[in-house]
């Protein structure tokens, strides 16, 4: 079996060094403490042999051995089956990278399932170990124990996030590139450690109300602690995706006012382009007249009375300019001169 360790403890001391699961819950049991083993990515039938040793309910060993689990604690008789969600963030990918830990608590032992060793189990024994007073009040010390730890390794997840969120904030006012992908990825992995960490400060008080009145007894571990702690890290959590969602909304702003920029400076530039066009039109229009009547009073033409004329050429120009000056006059009007 994938035992990390296996030990028993009596009076909150640890009585004896290293054991065997079996042998772990026997001397337990014969001396009336508790056994803590843990387990790191058992096999199906090693759990199953610690589940028929231990006597846990089949449809919390099959949920440990189908893995994925939400966070979340559920209650079958004796037994108290918890899932939590530690993780870790990766600054280089921006990911937040989340693993499972289960934990059967029942009236004499506890048992923590670790599926991909992204706990340090010996470190949250040993720092449990150096404080017999929590370890004596039972097998919901080593909940605590693990709940107190998971929350503590959020805090550089929560850093990490909080710093890359500054990060956005800046390229998005610098108009960045990429800006709008960086904000999906990193939303989704907030998403995902909001799935891991918004059900704890609701497991933790569940927990408090079965222990009732015990609960702020010196005789239980200090729950109410760790479920403001929880509850900081919650809060931390969906101010993170609302502030994300408001920067998908300022960003989808700026490219917005951006493309009517865009969108003002083509159509001053296609009013332009239309004056320009007015005027070289009415300028054509204006010479369309002299160069009328100078084609048709230029030809050698042999009949044309007008040409006998004396004042026939003048009147021709004369006609010219009148029909100038007139449309000139009209375009100047307009506005298109």
């Amino acid at each position: 079996m994938a035992v990390i360790d296996a030990g028993v403890y009596v009076g909150g001391a640890r009585a004896g060094g290293r054991l065997g699961a079996a042998q772990a819950v026997e001397q337990a049991r014969a001396a009336g403490g508790i056994a803590w083993i843990s387990l790191s990515r058992p096999r199906p039938e090693e759990l199953q042999q610690l589940a028929e040793l231990l006597d846990l309910d089949r449809l919390a060993v099959r949920d440990s051995l189908k893995g994925h689990q939400r966070s979340k604690l559920e209650r079958y008789g004796d037994l108290l089956f918890v899932v939590l969600q530690p993780a870790r963030y990766f600054d280089d990918r921006e990911t937040v990278e989340c693993s499972e830990v289960d934990l059967f608590v029942g009236p004499d032992y506890v048992v923590t399932v670790d599926s991909d060793d992204r706990i340090d189990d010996e470190a949250v024994r040993a720092k449990l170990e150096q404080h017999p007073e929590i370890l004596a009040k039972g097998p919901l010390a080593a909940l605590w124990a693990m709940v107190e730890h998971i929350l503590f390794e959020y805090g550089p997840v929560l850093a990490g996030v909080e710093n890359d969120i500054d990060e956005i904030e800046d390229q998005l006012f610098s108009h960045g590139e990429g800006v709008s992908r960086r904000i999906f990825k990193l939303q989704r992995e907030v998403i995902d450690l909001q799935h891991a960490t918004s059900p704890l400060p609701g497991m933790l008080v569940r927990v408090q109300d079965e222990l009732g009145d015990a609960a702020e007894s010196a005789t239980a571990p200090a729950f109410h602690e760790v479920e403001d702690a929880a509850r900081h890290v919650t809060d931390r959590v969906d101010a993170f995706r609302r502030t994300l969602e408001s920067a998908l909304g300022v960003h989808a702003t700026l490219v917005e006012q951006a493309n009517n920029d865009a969108m003002r400076r083509m159509t001053e530039h296609s009013i332009t382009q239309n004056d320009q066009v007015k005027k070289v039109s009415s300028w054509a229009a204006i010479l369309f007249a002299p160069t009328l009547v100078g084609t048709v009073y230029g030809m050698n033409f042999e009949y044309m009375p007008e040409l006998d004329w004396p004042w026939g050429y003048p009147m021709a120009l004369g006609l010219m300019a009148v029909t100038s000056v007139t449309l000139y006059l009209i375009f100047k009007r307009r506005g298109w001169l």
